[in-house]
Protein backbone atom coordinates (compact mmCIF):
# COMPACT_ATOMS: atom_id res chain seq x y z
CA UNK A 1 0.00 0.00 0.00
CA UNK A 2 2.70 2.31 0.89
CA UNK A 3 4.23 1.95 -2.66
CA UNK A 4 1.13 2.87 -4.23
CA UNK A 5 1.35 6.01 -2.43
CA UNK A 6 4.72 6.97 -3.56
CA UNK A 7 3.90 6.07 -7.16
CA UNK A 8 1.05 7.93 -6.79
CA UNK A 9 2.26 11.52 -5.84
CA UNK A 10 5.62 10.85 -7.70
CA UNK A 11 3.30 10.58 -10.95
CA UNK A 12 1.08 13.06 -9.87
CA UNK A 13 4.24 15.11 -9.66
CA UNK A 14 5.49 14.44 -12.96
CA UNK A 15 2.32 15.12 -14.98
CA UNK A 16 1.12 18.15 -12.91
CA UNK A 17 4.63 19.96 -13.71
CA UNK A 18 4.46 18.83 -17.34
CA UNK A 19 1.47 19.99 -18.16
CA UNK A 20 2.22 23.88 -15.82
CA UNK A 21 3.90 25.24 -19.23
CA UNK A 22 0.86 27.17 -20.76
CA UNK A 23 0.62 25.51 -24.15
CA UNK A 24 -2.24 24.43 -26.63
CA UNK A 25 -4.32 22.19 -23.83
CA UNK A 26 -3.71 24.76 -20.85
CA UNK A 27 -4.50 28.08 -22.82
CA UNK A 28 -7.31 26.29 -24.91
CA UNK A 29 -9.19 25.02 -21.56
CA UNK A 30 -8.91 28.77 -20.20
CA UNK A 31 -10.32 29.82 -23.44
CA UNK A 32 -13.23 27.60 -23.45
CA UNK A 33 -13.50 28.61 -19.40
CA UNK A 34 -13.80 32.28 -21.18
CA UNK A 35 -16.09 32.22 -23.45
CA UNK A 36 -18.34 29.31 -22.79
CA UNK A 37 -18.15 29.21 -19.05
CA UNK A 38 -16.47 27.63 -16.43
CA UNK A 39 -18.44 24.26 -16.37
CA UNK A 40 -17.89 23.66 -20.32
CA UNK A 41 -14.02 24.43 -19.46
CA UNK A 42 -13.97 21.86 -16.87
CA UNK A 43 -15.68 19.54 -19.43
CA UNK A 44 -13.28 20.21 -21.80
CA UNK A 45 -10.62 19.09 -19.41
CA UNK A 46 -11.93 16.11 -18.51
CA UNK A 47 -11.61 15.09 -22.35
CA UNK A 48 -7.87 16.29 -22.21
CA UNK A 49 -7.49 14.21 -19.04
CA UNK A 50 -9.06 11.01 -20.19
CA UNK A 51 -7.34 10.89 -23.48
CA UNK A 52 -3.72 11.55 -21.86
CA UNK A 53 -5.03 8.34 -19.66
CA UNK A 54 -5.32 6.30 -22.27
CA UNK A 55 -2.32 7.43 -24.05
CA UNK A 56 -0.34 6.78 -20.26
CA UNK A 57 -2.07 3.04 -20.76
CA UNK A 58 -0.18 2.73 -24.06
CA UNK A 59 3.28 3.46 -22.22
CA UNK A 60 2.46 1.53 -19.85
CA UNK A 61 2.68 -1.54 -22.20
CA UNK A 62 5.41 -0.05 -23.89
CA UNK A 63 7.27 0.08 -20.83
CA UNK A 64 6.27 -3.24 -20.24
CA UNK A 65 7.84 -4.34 -23.67
CA UNK A 66 10.78 -2.68 -22.91
CA UNK A 67 11.54 -4.44 -19.68
CA UNK A 68 11.14 -7.83 -21.22
CA UNK A 69 13.49 -7.19 -23.72
CA UNK A 70 16.56 -5.95 -22.00
CA UNK A 71 18.72 -5.12 -25.23
CA UNK A 72 16.18 -3.22 -26.74
CA UNK A 73 16.43 -0.90 -23.23
CA UNK A 74 19.95 -0.76 -23.40
CA UNK A 75 19.83 1.23 -26.63
CA UNK A 76 17.02 3.78 -25.61
CA UNK A 77 19.00 4.38 -22.43
CA UNK A 78 21.94 5.49 -24.66
CA UNK A 79 19.56 7.32 -26.95
CA UNK A 80 17.58 9.01 -23.54
CA UNK A 81 21.01 10.60 -22.92
CA UNK A 82 20.72 12.57 -25.70
CA UNK A 83 17.21 13.21 -25.55
CA UNK A 84 17.14 14.25 -22.07
CA UNK A 85 20.24 16.66 -22.79
CA UNK A 86 17.92 18.60 -25.51
CA UNK A 87 15.23 18.77 -23.64
CA UNK A 88 17.28 20.10 -20.58
CA UNK A 89 19.03 22.25 -22.54
CA UNK A 90 15.93 23.68 -24.59
CA UNK A 91 13.44 24.32 -21.43
CA UNK A 92 16.42 26.57 -20.11
CA UNK A 93 17.17 28.52 -22.82
CA UNK A 94 13.01 28.77 -23.07
CA UNK A 95 13.39 30.24 -19.65
CA UNK A 96 15.70 32.38 -20.57
CA UNK A 97 14.14 34.16 -23.43
CA UNK A 98 11.03 34.25 -21.70
CA UNK A 99 8.78 35.37 -24.33
CA UNK A 100 5.42 35.09 -24.04
CA UNK A 101 4.00 33.54 -27.33
CA UNK A 102 0.36 32.93 -27.90
CA UNK A 103 -0.86 29.21 -28.31
CA UNK A 104 -3.16 28.48 -31.30
CA UNK A 105 -6.35 28.34 -30.37
CA UNK A 106 -9.52 27.05 -31.70
CA UNK A 107 -13.34 27.17 -31.21
CA UNK A 108 -14.79 24.96 -28.75
CA UNK A 109 -18.42 24.34 -29.01
CA UNK A 110 -20.04 23.11 -25.57
CA UNK A 111 -21.64 20.47 -27.25
CA UNK A 112 -18.42 18.90 -28.48
CA UNK A 113 -16.32 20.04 -25.54
CA UNK A 114 -15.42 16.81 -24.09
CA UNK A 115 -14.54 15.59 -27.59
CA UNK A 116 -12.46 18.68 -28.43
CA UNK A 117 -9.68 18.42 -25.12
CA UNK A 118 -9.90 13.99 -26.26
CA UNK A 119 -8.58 15.57 -30.06
CA UNK A 120 -6.47 18.09 -28.74
CA UNK A 121 -4.91 15.68 -26.46
CA UNK A 122 -4.07 12.99 -28.62
CA UNK A 123 -2.49 15.27 -30.94
CA UNK A 124 0.27 15.76 -28.78
CA UNK A 125 2.30 13.26 -29.59
CA UNK A 126 4.86 13.43 -26.88
CA UNK A 127 2.93 12.40 -23.99
CA UNK A 128 3.13 8.61 -24.75
CA UNK A 129 7.19 8.83 -24.89
CA UNK A 130 7.22 10.84 -21.97
CA UNK A 131 5.56 8.72 -19.50
CA UNK A 132 7.34 5.52 -20.82
CA UNK A 133 10.46 7.35 -19.84
CA UNK A 134 8.94 8.02 -16.23
CA UNK A 135 7.43 4.64 -16.14
CA UNK A 136 10.90 2.83 -16.99
CA UNK A 137 12.42 5.38 -14.32
CA UNK A 138 9.70 4.44 -11.84
CA UNK A 139 10.32 0.73 -12.37
CA UNK A 140 13.97 1.26 -11.98
CA UNK A 141 13.28 3.19 -8.62
CA UNK A 142 11.47 0.19 -7.25
CA UNK A 143 8.48 2.70 -7.43
CA UNK A 144 5.87 0.83 -9.75
CA UNK A 145 5.99 -3.53 -11.01
CA UNK A 146 3.91 -4.13 -13.94
CA UNK A 147 0.89 -5.47 -11.88
CA UNK A 148 -3.02 -4.34 -12.32
CA UNK A 149 -3.04 -2.01 -9.01
CA UNK A 150 0.08 -0.28 -10.11
CA UNK A 151 -0.82 0.04 -13.58
CA UNK A 152 -3.90 1.47 -12.72
CA UNK A 153 -2.07 3.80 -9.73
CA UNK A 154 0.27 5.41 -12.60
CA UNK A 155 -2.91 5.81 -14.83
CA UNK A 156 -5.06 7.44 -12.23
CA UNK A 157 -2.24 9.65 -10.91
CA UNK A 158 -1.54 11.09 -14.67
CA UNK A 159 -5.20 11.79 -15.31
CA UNK A 160 -5.72 13.75 -11.87
CA UNK A 161 -2.42 15.40 -12.11
CA UNK A 162 -2.94 16.80 -15.69
CA UNK A 163 -6.63 17.65 -14.68
CA UNK A 164 -5.79 19.43 -11.68
CA UNK A 165 -3.72 22.07 -14.02
CA UNK A 166 -6.11 22.17 -16.25
CA UNK A 167 -8.85 22.67 -13.61
CA UNK A 168 -6.45 26.07 -12.43
CA UNK A 169 -6.79 27.15 -15.54
CA UNK A 170 -10.04 26.73 -16.64
CA UNK A 171 -10.89 28.62 -12.67
CA UNK A 172 -8.29 31.03 -12.22
CA UNK A 173 -6.63 32.07 -15.27
CA UNK A 174 -8.19 35.84 -15.09
CA UNK A 175 -5.45 36.18 -11.71
CA UNK A 176 -3.25 34.16 -13.41
CA UNK A 177 -2.94 35.83 -16.77
CA UNK A 178 -0.84 38.53 -15.57
CA UNK A 179 1.50 36.32 -14.34
CA UNK A 180 2.12 33.71 -17.27
CA UNK A 181 5.40 35.35 -18.37
CA UNK A 182 6.66 35.01 -14.94
CA UNK A 183 5.02 31.48 -14.66
CA UNK A 184 6.51 30.11 -17.77
CA UNK A 185 9.82 31.11 -17.12
CA UNK A 186 9.66 29.01 -13.48
CA UNK A 187 7.76 26.27 -14.56
CA UNK A 188 10.57 25.99 -17.59
CA UNK A 189 13.82 26.15 -15.11
CA UNK A 190 11.96 23.41 -13.08
CA UNK A 191 11.57 21.06 -16.04
CA UNK A 192 15.57 21.78 -17.13
CA UNK A 193 16.52 20.95 -13.66
CA UNK A 194 14.15 17.18 -13.94
CA UNK A 195 15.66 16.61 -17.36
CA UNK A 196 19.15 17.35 -15.61
CA UNK A 197 18.09 14.87 -12.87
CA UNK A 198 16.83 12.05 -15.58
CA UNK A 199 19.58 12.48 -17.91
CA UNK A 200 22.22 11.73 -14.56
CA UNK A 201 19.96 8.73 -13.33
CA UNK A 202 20.43 7.60 -16.56
CA UNK A 203 24.07 7.46 -17.19
CA UNK A 204 24.08 6.26 -13.47
CA UNK A 205 22.03 3.33 -14.65
CA UNK A 206 24.64 3.11 -17.78
CA UNK A 207 27.56 2.96 -15.87
CA UNK A 208 26.55 0.43 -13.56
CA UNK A 209 25.08 -1.89 -16.30
CA UNK A 210 28.82 -1.88 -17.59
CA UNK A 211 30.64 -2.07 -14.91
Amino acid sequence: MQHLLILFFATFSAAFMATVPPGLLNMNAAKTSVEKGKLNGIIFSAGVSSMIMIQAYIAVLISKFLNKNPGVVEVLMDIAVGVFAFFAVYFYIAARRNKRKAPKLVKVSKKNSFFKGMLLAALNLLTIPYYSGVNIMWNASGWIKFEIWDIVTFILAVGSGTFSVLYMYTIYFNKLESRTSQFSKNSNYILSVLMVVLLIITLIRIFNHEA
